[in-house]
């Protein structure tokens, strides 16, 4: 299994809120996805932001999260708005 440190965006500190919320490597992140990820970061660390879910997203597809397609960082904000209500 692939530490998740080895993929993009994710450095020591989200990897060390991953492995918390049970995800403990870059296969079981992608398996998750980011905003399955991100929801159970947002129960335990209720800081983190629409940023912290784009970093998310750009590891699980393998790209910098401010080179994620325009229509998909605005799909991402609106569940992120969404979750604010």
């Amino acid at each position: 299994m692939a530490e998740l440190t080895s993929m993009k965006n994710i450095g020591k500190e989200m990897a060390r809120k991953l492995t918390t919320v049970g995800i403990d490597s870059a296969e079981k992140l992608v398996e998750t996805g980011a905003r399955q990820a991100f929801l159970k970061l947002k129960e335990i660390y209720p800081q983190v932001c629409l940023v912290h879910l784009y970093t998310l997203e750009g590891a699980v597809q393998n790209r910098e999260f401010n080179m994620l397609p325009e229509p998909k960082k605005k799909e991402l904000k609106e569940f992120s708005d969404f979750l604010k209500k």
